[in-house]
């Protein structure tokens, strides 16, 4: 069947309430009233009255910047308008967290959230051991999230008698009452997505839930 780029259903809708929703599978909008956050380089359109500003980091987070060689470049979205946000052609996600119901999410895998969340900048014990990916950020609070991943993800249970051993890459958020750890696995390296040699996987231990990216967008080609 043939799609053409002007049928009625793929123009964007009027927004029907402020804050953060899905706009399709690969792209969430923010109709703002008031402030929003966002990963810096994630917006791709918006509308109204609205100012832009970037976030600094602050010491702390500073200090954790340049131990993991990552930080969390967030912007602020202020006024009176709408945002759309997208990363790569990724697969976007909404969730809904309380303070019964935090996450912890991969920085790489942040694309904006409400101002009234609560986000604290963590890394993972051990994490000098290897790259980056490790960095993470912790929400709590009650508002809504959106998370990407670069296709549809797995959500895995974690129970006490069954730890969930993840690629470093690979995983894109975790409950935060996981206990999490540095697991290092002889022989397997080359088995793992990208792995090659000594591989070391992130440990995540305790009740909750792991998710966990089952691809990676392809790396941009330089122009000839």
């Amino acid at each position: 069947m043939s799609r053409n780029l002007f049928d009625p259903e793929n123009f964007v809708q009027p927004s029907q309430a402020p804050g953060l929703s899905q706009e399709n599978p690969m792209a969430v909008r923010y109709t703002v009233k008031g402030e929003a956050y966002a990963r810096q380089g994630t917006m791709v359109a918006w509308r109204g009255a609205l100012s832009f500003e970037r976030q600094g980091q602050g010491v702390g987070n500073f200090l954790k910047r340049a131990m993991t060689g990552e930080g969390l470049s967030l912007m602020t979205a202020k006024g009176e308008g709408e945002v759309w946000f997208a990363s790569d052609a990724a697969h976007c996600f909404v969730v809904d967290v309380d303070d019964q119901h935090g996450l912890t999410v991969n920085g790489k895998n942040i694309l904006c959230f409400d101002a009234s969340l609560r986000y604290d900048i963590t890394t993972v014990e051990g994490a000098g051991m290897v790259g980056g990916g490790l960095f993470n950020c912790t929400f709590g609070g009650t508002g809504r999230l959106a998370l990407t991943s670069a296709g549809v993800p797995l959500v895995l249970p974690v129970t006490p008698d069954a730890p969930v051993y993840v690629d470093t890459d690979a995983v894109v958020a975790w409950s935060p009452q996981l206990r999490t750890s540095l697991h290092r696995s002889q022989g397997i390296g080359s088995m793992l997505k990208g792995g090659s040699g000594e591989a070391v996987q992130l440990k995540l231990e305790g009740e909750g839930v792991a998710v966990v990216n089952p691809g990676e967008p392809k790396p941009h080609q330089a122009s000839a």
